[in-house]
């Protein structure tokens, strides 16, 4: 082997070493910190993201945390990092319920960032108070779902007049039960603070963060250190660490450089790319495209296609 050929190789080896090392070091350092700060520690708060558009796979993940925080001994604390203006109604149902089954064990406090409507302020109303800021937005209590009836093709048969075909006073009366339903839900865990009465929450309004705080919508104004600091209060801990429970990224590359036989080599790896491989043509931005097969344009049943 030549000398060009060693270094060559050598500063491949070098390069590829300086990104394992980055990746593991930005693995290893919460745990790192968090094992740091356990020794004076008397438990963990942890932080569950709540983001985007409520879908089957956003709560599955949401639920994985939740289910974490209950079985770990170390944790004795929630706190719901909600920032969605809700989504999918049966994910939103399942959502509430994690929730609920969390705050049975343990305090869970909510803190809003942007947005916290609809399906999400649905899965948010166990945590035992909310939190949001000036600028956030909560409440869009309601539900909405496709009206109309699409007829059936001759080519499709049925075993009965109403398989796969409901007419629109069907829809009307399956979105009108969920709508009572998640005002009853709303009237249940948050009637001793509201101040506004059940027909002005089923109208769906959208309030701002002090006026959510007024109205009962909310429990104060204050920022995601205000709701880690009550929910560490609510359980009983004054020195305390914090985990936190991000989702996992979505789409786009991570980048790597070589460099071999005098050549500088990029790579790409991704969604769906195991190891390293060659970048020989131009990225696209939409080289990916964002699918969620929770988000079905099947209108053949209202209460999958409804949303909350």
């Amino acid at each position: 082997m030549n000398k060009d050929t060693s270094e060559a190789s050598a500063r491949t080896i070098f390069v590829v070493a300086v990104v394992a090392a980055v990746l593991v070091s930005a693995i290893l350092a919460p745990v790192a910190y968090d094992a740091a700060q356990s020794a004076q520690s008397e438990g963990t708060v942890s932080v569950i993201t709540v983001s985007g558009i409520i879908t089957g796979s956003t709560v599955d993940g949401v639920s994985e945390d939740l289910r974490e925080a209950r079985t770990n001994e170390s944790i004795r604390a929630v706190v719901l990092k909600v920032d969605s203006g809700g989504g999918l109604v049966a994910p939103s149902e399942r959502l509430y319920l994690e929730v609920l089954r969390t705050s049975e064990q343990m305090p869970v406090v909510a803190s809003v960032q942007g947005i916290g409507a609809s399906g999400a302020y649905y899965g948010m109303l166990p945590a035992d108070e909310i939190y949001v800021l000036s600028s956030s937005e909560v409440g869009s209590v309601g539900v909405i779902g496709p009206g109309g009836s699409t007829p059936v093709p001759d080519s499709i048969i049925r075993t009965g007049p109403d398989k796969a075909q409901p007419t629109a006073e069907d829809r009307r009366r399956a979105i009108e039960s969920l709508k009572r339903q998640f005002v009853g839900r709303v009237v249940e865990h948050r009637g001793e603070e509201l101040s506004v009465s059940r027909e002005e929450v089923a109208y769906a309004k959208t309030y701002l963060g002090p006026e959510a705080a007024s109205n009962g919508y909310a429990d104060g104004v204050g920022a995601l250190p205000t709701a880690i600091d009550r929910a560490a209060e609510m359980a009983g801990i004054e020195n305390y660490d914090v985990a936190r429970q991000e989702p996992p990224f979505r789409g786009g590359f991570f980048l790597l450089t070589a460099e071999n036989n005098n050549k500088t080599m990029v790579y790409k790896q991704g969604p769906g790319i195991d190891t390293p491989v060659p970048v020989t043509q131009p990225l696209l931005v939409d080289e990916i495209p964002d699918h969620d097969p929770e988000l079905s344009t099947d209108d053949s049943e209202v209460t999958r296609n409804a949303s909350a």
